[in-house]
């Protein structure tokens, strides 16, 4: 095979308390096709912000491709990447996890598959420095990962059909690397405990769309109050979608796109609050419903 297409989806990860652990795919995607070629390194893209992305060695997802083969202990061979944006640039919905699980999957089905789905997604992580946008990303779904012996475990979240995301992306960026340095280097055991036990209710509210669980499940004391000030129009933002019928309101990764949880009911009326609040901020957006994605990748 010399030619290999792979379909990767959005994430949101965090999801309020589950910092760093938790993430769930959303049916928005990346496509990318990879062909072997003899020449030079090759890149094209089109699509959402295309003009954006880099075209040379340090594009992410030719970094990824090349990390797979130096793992396997062979030389990256030339290849040509044409990729299809639809996910948006450094908004917090996993575009760079798309780009490391899109070229790690791609270089490992090239190279013949050598390494199993689970290594695939060790290397992910690595990569990536944690596991909540890059595990969705692959498997689809809503998924918890942590730490063990052998290296990460990997657990489905069961994501009730009657909970409906909709999401904010407003039109301005924020860098992951800078978000992640307004964080405190320790937290209180009093901030911890309040998180455990509400990943704990999280879950419990995901799988059953028990409303009162979910309303307080999603309130978190380790990243979002030390980033909130970072994105103009949060609470005028937080304080509409409440109005409207939203569970509440969580920063999408490292932001500056909120997550709205919500019923079927008031997926309409929390999406026009949300786009009406950050207008009268100033700030354009783009306020829309995206389902789960269960598919995670697709290879063809």
């Amino acid at each position: 095979m010399s030619t290999v297409s792979v379909r990767v989806p959005a994430t949101t990860a965090n999801l309020g308390p589950g910092f760093d652990c938790i993430g769930a795919a959303l049916q928005l995607h990346n496509e990318v096709k990879f062909t072997l070629n003899a020449g030079d390194l090759v890149i094209q893209a089109s699509g959402v912000e295309s003009q954006k992305v880099e075209t040379d060695e340090s594009n992410l997802l030719y970094q990824a491709f090349t990390k797979l083969y130096r793992y396997i202990d062979k030389t990256p061979p030339g290849v040509q990447i044409e990729i299809n944006l639809g996910v948006p640039l450094a908004r917090g919905l996993g575009s760079s996890a798309t780009a490391i699980v899109g070229g790690l999957v791609a270089a490992n089905v090239l190279a013949g598959s050598p390494l199993s789905e689970k290594e695939v997604i060790q290397l992910a992580i690595a990569m990536e420095g944690h596991p909540d946008n890059v595990v969705p990303a692959f498997l689809g779904g809503c998924r918890l990962a942590a730490t063990s012996s052998k290296g990460w475990e990997i657990c489905d979240i069961t994501w009730h059909r009657n909970i409906i995301p909709v999401v904010a992306i407003p039109d301005f960026e924020l860098s992951t690397a800078e978000v992640r340095k307004v964080l405190p280097p320790q937290v209180s055991h009093a901030d911890a405990i309040f998180n455990t036990a509400h990943l704990g209710l999280l879950l419990r509210g995901l799988a059953t769309s028990r409303e009162e669980w979910l309303k307080a499940a999603l309130q978190d004391r380790l990243h979002q109050p030390y980033r909130q000030a970072l994105i103009p129009g949060y609470d005028a933002v937080q304080e509409a979608a409440v109005a409207a019928g939203a569970y509440g309101i969580v920063i999408s990764g490292a932001g500056p796109t909120l997550l709205a949880l919500t019923d079927k009911l008031h997926t309409q009326a929390v999406a026009t609050a949300m786009t009406n609040a950050w207008k009268q901020a100033g700030i354009k957006s783009t306020v829309r419903t995206i389902p789960i994605d269960t598919q995670g990748i697709i290879v063809s």
